[in-house]
């Protein structure tokens, strides 16, 4: 039986308040979820790395494990299109235990796109 782990990838930045909504959205994920089946990634600027927590998980893993990754981006330009999924592959050949599955990005959801509209029209009134 595989054990199914879900990844926020975040884009990144150095800059710490702008991690700080991803951060707490991770840490009310691990509490509704379960800690560890759920972790945060970021692409680039800033640890852990995709490759960092498939490592991770890799190591603490008894036997094989699905990787779910959802890219936490408003939409599937370069980086989703891509850079990600030139990163799962590495990471397949590296983690051969590792199933990998890249998910839509989040932005691309109706689920959200509806939560913004309601967002949009209380800013309104």
């Amino acid at each position: 039986m595989l054990n199914t782990c879900l990844i926020l990838l975040a884009h990144g930045s150095p800059d710490p308040r702008w991690r700080a909504p991803f951060e707490k959205l991770a840490a009310t994920l691990k509490a509704e979820l379960g800690a560890k089946r759920v972790k945060l990634a970021y692409l680039e600027f800033v640890a852990p790395s995709l490759e960092d927590v498939a490592g991770e998980l890799a190591r603490e893993g008894e036997g094989q494990c699905r990787l779910r990754i959802l890219p936490l981006f408003m939409s599937g330009g370069g980086h989703v299109a891509q850079d990600i999924p030139a990163l799962v592959a590495a990471l397949s050949w590296k983690y051969p235990e590792i199933e990998a599955e890249i998910l839509p990005p989040v932005g691309e959801d109706p689920r959200v796109v509806a939560a913004i509209g309601d967002i949009a029209a209380e800013a309104l009134g």
